[in-house]
């Protein structure tokens, strides 16, 4: 996980909005950004979710209506958001939160065609953890 760059955006404002299931995450740029649960489930920063190196991605499925249960600080650096799906491990950088924001249109759009690429929906249930592995992932 990338820390802090030296004089990154920082944000100056974060609203979680239940109702919508978005996060708004206002930085000291001016930069606004409002980022759906779902796609901060989908693209979340943990060994579960992103795998131990490239290629290792583990698809999300399922996640639509996924909500916050909690979002809580790391130091001055991040926050750690728990989903209503149980999923914790993710830690989300100020800067990864930014990039997420920046790129979310194509993010989307990648997400989506991995989906297809795969051949499931957005709102098939996830296939079963396997392996027996901390992570779950393999």
């Amino acid at each position: 996980m990338a820390g802090l760059k030296i004089g990154a955006p920082t944000p100056e404002a974060l609203t979680v909005h239940g109702q919508s299931r978005v996060l708004e995450v206002v930085f000291s740029d001016g930069a606004a950004f409002r980022l759906p649960f779902e796609l901060l489930r989908v693209y979340s920063p943990s060994a579960e979710v992103q795998g131990h190196g490239p290629g290792q991605e583990v698809l999300q499925t399922g996640k639509r209506e996924v909500t916050l249960t909690a979002l809580e600080p790391v130091g001055n650096y991040a926050v750690k958001p728990t989903f209503s799906d149980g999923h914790d491990s993710g830690i989300f950088s100020w800067d990864y939160l930014y990039e997420l924001g920046r790129n979310q249109d194509a993010l989307w759009a990648q997400y989506l065609q991995r989906l297809q690429e795969a051949g499931v929906d957005r709102d098939a249930p996830m296939p079963p953890k396997g392996g027996g592995h901390a992570c779950g992932g393999h």
